[in-house]
């Protein structure tokens, strides 16, 4: 029988060798695995047990187990042999404890590897303003992001400093200065690491993602004062983003926060990742610059016509989802009824792919 270390190691192996981006450790079921989007269990392992599923948490776990009784979910990072690292998530589910490990390529990859526009390499040129990374989760925000510091990192001396929870991708230094701060170990909170950053003498500050007023509040005030600030949010769209910031500030704020927003924001990415014919995954984005125009309809509170600037400044560089799926099945890399799936508004797809 082998040892619980040894079959933690064999499931982590399992993971890489498959190219899946997430194990998931469950009580009544297989080992399951996410490969191209899709969930499959690993049938060479046993269904796991409550006991079982406890004990490979709790490899995981290590010095962290105390904490995560008290705490009922735990989010960490764990580094494989020198392999790979996962992002984890331990938590209980029914009274029976659960694992959720999502996989973090130990290489970089740039914005070409991933199949992303070129045009993101404007971003990497960028020196102040707001720049959010959005859309669903597991849809490679993360990877995104890392993609675009690290271009940044390659190209120019910056001071930049991180804040995650927990660190996903690890960076090094190359022109760069570069700091990676995690909530739990670093810091106690994004918040109280925004507070005091503006002390540290950063040019760039990447927030792993926004999760309150205060840390919406604390990186425009540092995109305000000249710095370039990235991070990320669940939102599916440029409007919708700008929305769901305003909106999650009081009414007497809003106003405040729109002119904000609307003086600070270079751009906003959305992406998703959809089925590739051949196999594998492959990025459909949207990307919105913050242009005059852009900048007017947010102050003026028009947000739902972001949509018409971003399909008519295509000599901008600014991309719509629509024409983003059309170019990849026109590419022939998705199927016509993927892209359709994947479309905020189909009607006006099917237009455009006709």
């Amino acid at each position: 029988m082998p040892t619980i270390q040894q079959e933690l190691e064999d499931l982590l192996l399992n993971t890489l060798q498959l190219n899946a981006s997430d194990l998931h450790l469950s009580v009544g079921y297989r080992p399951t695995v996410r490969v191209d989007g899709a969930l499959l269990p690993l049938n060479e392992f046993s269904i796991l047990t409550p006991e079982h599923s406890a004990e490979l948490a709790e490899q995981l776990l290590g010095e962290r187990k105390n904490e995560f009784i008290e705490k009922k979910e735990l989010d960490f990072s764990y580094d494989f042999r020198d392999k790979a690292r996962f992002r984890i998530n331990v938590f209980f589910e029914k009274g029976f404890i659960s694992v959720a490990l999502r996989l973090i390529p130990s290489k970089i990859k740039t914005i070409e590897e991933l199949g992303l526009p070129i045009v993101l390499h404007q971003v990497c040129k960028l020196k102040q303003g707001f720049v959010l990374m959005t859309g669903p989760s597991g849809h490679g925000k993360s990877t995104t992001l890392a993609s675009i510091i690290d271009d940044i990192n390659h190209q120019r001396a910056e001071h930049i400093i991180t804040i995650e929870d927990p660190i996903e991708y690890l960076f090094i230094g190359d022109k760069s200065l570069i700091n990676q701060r995690e909530v739990g170990g670093d810091t106690q909170s994004f918040h109280n690491a925004l507070s005091s950053i503006l002390r540290e003498d950063p040019n760039i500050i990447m927030i792993g993602e926004i999760r309150d007023p205060e840390t919406i509040a604390a990186a425009l005030t540092a995109a305000e004062t000249g710095h370039l600030v990235f991070s990320s949010l669940h939102t599916n769209s440029a409007s919708q983003t700008i929305n769901r910031i305003i909106d999650i500030f009081p009414a007497d704020q809003q106003n405040q926060i729109r002119f904000q927003l609307a003086n600070t924001l270079s751009a906003v990415i959305s992406q998703r990742l959809l089925p590739r014919v051949r196999g594998g995954r492959i990025p459909a984005t949207e990307i919105m610059f913050a242009n005059n125009a852009v900048s007017n309809l947010i102050r003026e509170n028009k947000t739902h016509q972001l949509d018409l600037i971003i399909e008519t400044s295509l000599e901008s560089g600014m991309i719509s989802l629509n024409r983003s799926l059309a170019e990849l099945v026109r590419r022939g890399e998705v199927l016509p009824e993927t892209a359709m799936a994947y479309s905020l508004s189909p009607k006006e797809f099917q237009t455009i792919i006709q």
